[in-house]
């Protein structure tokens, strides 16, 4: 019997459930472990004011080293980039739909993003890299901390605390939640540059579990893995984690080209750019490049 480690938020158990079900498609019987993390229990924080990295990975991975899971399920743009000893990513997911959803508080000021443009809305966020390109967009907007799962997010805006909230449209899929009471605006990538690995789940295992990592591999996306490096490798090089103000989303479009998406909100200001190649070598340096010229 696998055992699958998983935060107990509604999304994070739908994740468990989708690996679980994948799991059973191959004929391995599973089970899932509630594990609860830093950030699950500290909600009265932003992430900013939180210290270290690892907020909602860290009891995971302890349980996977104390052998208590043999497999933790993450969001990827949850999970830093350096390596934890004796543990290793042995899959990732197909990427869900990674663009960044803007959702009105119903019958308030606003009855679209548009007519937000030139007021000056208060849009709930804890995310660094939402608020410094939210303040790109709507140039009066003021941003406030919110925290919580996406039902109580949505509770906290439905009770006219702000005027709107942004989501991450793949959780906001997941849970099937109805959408068109709050008037929806999809960020495009270019719009809003997505978090680094953002839409897609990663599966930790131990190092030297070769069994589960044979098990993993045959559930793999390489595609995604080649998109969600270079994703990674520039919040790696950049020692960030997941409050860092950066937006990195790279796809592979119809035309056979590698697409890469920045923005990162410097001393300097917000640095917004587009790269587009034919392959997804020497992507990340370029990245690096261009984000430090003046």
């Amino acid at each position: 019997m696998i055992v699958i480690g998983s935060r107990g938020s509604a999304l994070a158990l739908w994740q468990a459930h989708y690996f679980q079900d994948l799991l059973a498609e191959k004929g391995h019987e599973s089970r899932i472990e509630v594990i609860k993390t830093q950030g699950d229990n500290i909600q009265h924080l932003g992430f900013d004011k939180l210290e270290g990295k690892g907020f909602f990975t860290k009891e995971l991975e302890l349980a996977l080293l104390d052998g208590n899971i043999d497999i933790a399920v993450h969001s990827l743009k949850d999970l830093p980039t350096d390596p934890v000893e004796g543990l290793v990513i042995g899959g990732l997911s197909q990427r869900a739909d990674a663009r960044d959803t803007l959702l009105l508080r119903p019958n308030g000021r606003y009855n679209s993003a548009k007519e937000m443009l030139d007021g000056n809305p208060i849009i709930g966020t804890s995310s660094l890299r939402r608020q410094s390109q939210l303040k790109s967009i709507f140039p009066k907007v003021r941003c406030v901390d919110i925290r919580g799962n996406v039902p109580t997010r949505i509770k906290k805006l439905n009770e006219g605390e702000m005027d709107a909230i942004v989501l991450a449209k793949a959780g906001l899929d997941r849970l099937e939640i109805d959408l068109e009471p709050h008037s929806p605006h999809h960020f495009a990538p270019s719009e809003l540059v997505p978090a680094p690995g953002q839409g897609v789940l990663a599966y930790q295992t131990r190092t030297d579990n070769i069994t589960i990592r044979k098990i993993l591999r045959t559930l793999h996306q390489k595609e995604v893995g080649y998109c969600t490096n270079i994703e990674r490798g520039v919040l790696n090089a950049l020692d960030g984690g997941c409050q860092l103000p950066l937006g990195v989303h790279v796809e592979h479009d119809n035309h056979g080209n590698y697409i890469a998406h920045v923005a990162f909100d410097t001393s300097q200001g917000l640095r917004q750019f587009k790269i587009a190649q034919s392959t997804f070598d020497g992507m990340k340096d370029l990245i690096l490049k261009q984000l430090k010229e003046k």
